[in-house]
């Protein structure tokens, strides 16, 4: 592989060592005398990955997706050389920046400033460019303050910053990155979002995995699915993002037996005139909810792309009769891209705070309609304040 960039997994198979309790001296040596005897206990082993085969070329974007206990952030390490596979083989071309847990390399009883400068010559630069690049580094990580500062006063946001900063702006031919949008407030993770597309534009490989699949959606062009540590799909990132969203639809629908003592019998979802629901326009939720007693209750109903982090919540105080209640849910101007998403409900007592219902998907919504930039955001970030007015009225 002669290509700066380019990434090759080759059949790769990693395994972990399942251990039910303690291990005493007894269980050592008890292992140690079936591996004289020839025996053999597959029971104590588990297979995180098996047989991942694919190749990724210089200045491509890939995404990698799949529930947790996939295989994901495995996978990532191994690439990386952070750990090595049971069997196959991984080779890049090219220096490596791996942001698998931001903080990492981040020292605390050094400097920021100390931090920046070691923290690029472990990644293989000299003092030389990483003073080229230290303003920018700084300046992104919003420390120009504490700069001088020991790094264990700063925050963990600020620690956080300081991370993704230091191994983004060095600029590696292959940027890893593993649920960065997962730490940080909203707006640092938009800043990431919009770092990482120019560091696509530079010609950077990106092997990114995360949660927010709208945000993967909108950062690259190619997706691997990943399940049971298996590639189940590997193509166009849509076609990808479209599986994976299918898959766990069937999941919820094989699991549908509503839980809980206030439970969704019924949910439908149109828009304007009867319409598909469309982008930047209102969306009525047609919701029915069966109770066996009277009961003050906060009902909660949430959309998702799949994942039980919802991406807005609505919340109703409602009185409830015995038996079956309807309700028409307007939310006004939904700000959702054209996609594939959940309703998810939950219900808990008004007075006590106890739950009544778990948090559950209760079916999915499909919005139609053009990507508008002037109108939807080029990425939903996960956990960001997105507020969605509702208003909800009991049909009689």
């Amino acid at each position: 592989m002669s290509a700066e960039g380019a990434v090759s997994v080759d059949h790769v198979w990693k395994r972990f060592r399942v251990d039910r309790g303690r291990r005493l001296l007894r269980d050592h040596l008890s292992r140690a005398g079936n591996t004289i005897r020839g025996s053999r206990n597959d029971d104590s082993w588990r297979w995180v990955l098996r047989d991942i085969d694919f190749q990724v070329a210089p200045g491509e974007s890939v995404g990698i997706v799949g529930s947790n206990g996939a295989g994901k952030s495995t996978l990532l390490k191994i690439i990386s050389g952070l750990m090595f596979p049971y069997a196959g083989e991984v080779r890049t071309s090219g220096q490596v920046g791996a942001l698998i847990e931001v903080a990492a390399g981040i020292h605390n009883e050094l400097t920021g400033r100390e931090n920046v400068m070691i923290y690029g010559n472990l990644l293989g630069l000299s003092r030389k460019q990483v003073n080229a690049r230290f303003d920018e580094i700084v300046e992104f990580a919003e420390v120009e303050q504490a700069v001088d500062r020991q790094v264990k006063y700063y925050s963990s946001g600020m620690k956080v910053r300081l991370g993704f900063a230091v191994a983004a702006f060095l600029e590696p031919a292959i940027l890893i990155v593993d649920e960065v949008l997962a730490v940080g407030d909203s707006s640092f993770q938009q800043k990431c979002l919009e770092r990482m597309r120019e560091v696509l534009t530079g010609g950077t490989t990106l092997l990114l995995v995360s949660h927010d699949l709208a945000s993967v959606g909108a950062s690259v062009s190619r997706g691997i699915w990943l399940a049971d540590g298996r590639v189940q799909t590997d193509g166009p990132i849509e076609d990808v993002l479209g599986d994976y969203r299918h898959a766990i639809e069937v999941e919820a629908e094989q699991n549908s037996r509503m839980q809980g003592d206030i439970r969704v019998t019924s949910v439908a979802t149109t828009g304007v005139d009867g319409r598909l629901p469309a982008v930047a326009e209102d969306v009525t939720v047609k919701l029915t909810v069966t109770t066996d007693r009277e009961r003050d209750a906060r009902l909660y109903l949430g959309i998702s792309e799949g994942q039980a982090t919802p991406i807005f919540v609505v919340m109703h105080a409602a009185s409830l009769a015995e038996g079956s209640t309807e309700y028409e849910i307007l939310l006004e101007r939904l700000p959702l891209p054209p996609n594939r998403y959940f309703l998810w409900f939950g219900a808990w007592d008004h007075h006590t705070l106890e739950q009544a219902t778990p948090w559950q998907p209760i079916g999915p919504l499909l919005m139609s309609g053009q990507r508008r930039l002037d109108r939807v955001p080029k990425a939903i970030v996960r956990l960001s304040p997105v507020y969605v007015s509702a208003q909800w009225s009991k049909v009689q």
